[in-house]
């Protein structure tokens, strides 16, 4: 199955080059450009695309907003951020926003591919450079939101157990050692967690952890 990207960035020569990385790829196609963040969101409207490969800083209306209302119209597509800026606060905001997955613009092409590709399979997507400072971001927050602590309660003992080894970067496999399970059992475990709480992948699964206060500074 061919996976369909857009692409949104004011630089015509970045769009360019994702365009040539992305071609050279059998299953993955360039379907539509936008060069700001309003466009951006007429085009994913139009063509419903499965993965969004959006900037941030962009004129107009920016790539955090563009993020937020293609996300409110619950099409079918998936937001990736693509950006050379790594300050914690886009992080963070674009999480919020609800995106799949954020990637530095230094990342080699192989991993842009690698992005795309897992974004659209469902799972979610932190460059390495980040997850670390992403979670560090969301656990000095200064208080958790009361209103995802009180979902906790949906969760069994072990789906909250496997939500907070999730929360700290372990993979499925990592989590199974810890808890000696299978790894098909925690997949199962972080299915039902993400089913429960609303959440679309395990990028807002870490994100939930940490504003929920189930993982705190220093935890």
């Amino acid at each position: 199955m061919t996976i369909r990207v857009v692409l949104v960035d004011d630089q015509a020569m970045v769009r360019t080059g994702l365009r040539m990385v992305l071609a050279a790829e059998p299953d993955l196609e360039v379907v539509g450009e936008a060069a700001d963040g309003a466009d951006g969101r007429r085009v994913v409207a139009e063509l419903r695309p499965d993965v969004v490969l959006m900037d941030v800083r962009m004129p107009g209306v920016d790539g955090l907003e563009a993020a937020r209302r293609i996300l409110a119209q619950q099409l079918p597509t998936r937001v990736v951020v693509l950006t050379t800026f790594d300050q914690d606060e886009y992080v963070a905001a674009a999480l919020r926003a609800g995106v799949s997955g954020f990637l530095l613009k230094v990342a080699p092409p192989e991993d842009l591919v690698a992005a795309v590709r897992t974004v659209a399979a469902g799972q979610g997507l932190l460059d390495p450079a980040v997850t670390l400072r992403v979670i560090e971001s969301f656990a000095a927050a200064p208080a958790p939101d009361p209103v995802r602590a009180g979902q906790l309660a949906q969760l069994t003992e072990r789906e909250t157990d496997v939500l907070e080894l999730l929360a700290t970067g372990l993979s499925n496999a990592e989590i199974a050692g810890r808890l000696y399970l299978g790894e098909a059992t925690v997949k199962t475990h972080v299915s039902r967690v993400l089913l429960k709480l609303g959440l679309r992948d395990r990028v807002q699964a870490v994100a939930f952890a940490y504003e929920s206060g189930l993982v705190t500074p220093g935890r």
